[in-house]
């Protein structure tokens, strides 16, 4: 009970904070960001770029290695990975894993997502990179990838080390990449659940993040303590079409990372809204390619939404089609080339790319020729 009052409270003061234009949302934190997922547009920042040791957030960077390992089929969910000393001897937040015990790439993603285990993070980098060092190194040189420049990694699980830094900002980078492995959801999302021991013994998980249970439309991602880092929290919740993504950093007491998490989220959906200005699955324009003797249907590679505040007018754009030279066959999900938006003043605001969803096959030199004699007899058409 006092935890359901507790958590009425915040969502309260959160309210009373965001309802003020002007007000520090994150009173609390030394360092502090709120962005939205689609379009990366920062709503709210607070020294965004300093510094600072980045805790249990570290595994964001870990996951995101993991998923990607995942999805290129390097390894599966049902691989199993056999626990090192090294492992097993993690100190900090833990799921008490035993030299010698198999588990599930699964169950050890879960033990990351869940509760934080040092010692499962550290037996996926093994298991995919064979030494934790050669992980560090992905770490870095993913973070290099993504232009972190306020981010060094010297572990994947966060404990207190000299060298090991990020910013609110590459945090926030960081759980937008992961995001796109939407996956990830289904482990961060969970508040509750179990890691069944190889003797048969179940270990409880809870959730650290405890917004996932408290604040409606939170799903991940990561929390973070150590007595150097302080509180710390990375945040994401989806309200209709708009998804956020929320973080603090270096909070002195525990339940103030979660009421300055609050703040920022009912200030970001109280106050805006994501609109689709052109889906995925819209058609933007048919392209006749002589090669292909063929008309082609062109679509934008990824929904292109923008972020508006609310009651304000949605702007025109101008969608430019600009092809890549086609020499040959293409296939569905291919990018063929890009479209160039322009606002109403006919200034360009970004550059997309195009795909297309059917396989297009290159014409014969016969079927070409034929044409060719067609049109010329029927006087160009």
């Amino acid at each position: 009970m006092k935890k359901i009052i507790w958590g009425f409270w915040v969502f309260f003061l959160g309210l009373l904070i965001a309802s003020a234009e002007g007000t520090d949302l994150a009173p609390n934190s030394r360092s502090a960001i709120l962005i939205d997922y689609d379009t990366l547009e920062i709503i709210y920042e607070k020294n965004i770029t300093e510094k600072l040791p980045p805790a249990s957030m570290t595994k964001i960077m870990s996951m995101l290695l993991v998923m990607e390992a995942v999805d290129s089929g390097k390894i599966s969910l049902d691989d199993e990975v056999l626990i090192s000393e090294n492992a097993s001897s993690m100190g900090g937040s833990q799921v008490y894993l035993q030299q010698g015990e198999k588990y599930s790439v699964h169950d050890l993603l879960k033990g990351v997502a869940i509760a934080s285990g040092n010692d499962a993070v550290v037996a996926l980098a093994e298991y995919i990179s064979g030494t934790v060092e050669e992980f560090v190194r992905l770490m870095n040189e993913k973070a290099k990838e993504l232009g972190l420049e306020s981010t060094h990694f010297e572990n994947p699980h966060g404990l207190d080390s000299e060298n090991h830094y990020s910013s609110a900002y590459d945090m926030a980078i960081m759980a937008t990449e992961l995001l796109k492995h939407s996956k990830i959801l289904e482990y961060t999302s969970i508040y509750e659940d179990y890691l069944t021991k190889n003797d048969g013994s179940n270990i409880w998980l809870v959730n650290t993040n405890k917004l996932i249970r408290y604040y409606n439309g939170v799903d991940g991602l990561k929390t973070g303590y150590t007595s150097d880092a302080g509180y710390c929290l990375t945040a994401t919740a989806k309200k209709n079409d708009l998804r956020l993504i929320a973080v603090v950093m270096n909070v002195p007491v525990e339940e103030k990372r979660r009421s300055d998490v609050t703040a920022m989220l009912n200030y970001g959906f109280a106050n805006y809204a994501s609109y689709s200005l052109k889906g995925r699955n819209d058609l933007l324009e048919k392209k006749r390619v002589e090669i292909l003797d063929d008309e082609i249907e062109l679509y934008l590679k990824d929904d292109y939404k923008i972020l508006l505040r609310k009651g304000e007018e949605v702007p025109k754009y101008s969608f430019q089609i600009e092809l890549n030279d086609i020499n040959g066959s293409i296939k569905a999900n291919d990018v063929v080339g890009k479209s160039i938006v322009k606002d109403s003043n006919n200034n360009v605001v970004t550059e997309l790319d195009i795909v297309v969803h059917n396989d297009y096959n290159k014409a014969s030199f016969f079927r070409l020729w034929r044409n060719n004699i067609k049109r010329i007899v029927g006087g160009g058409k």
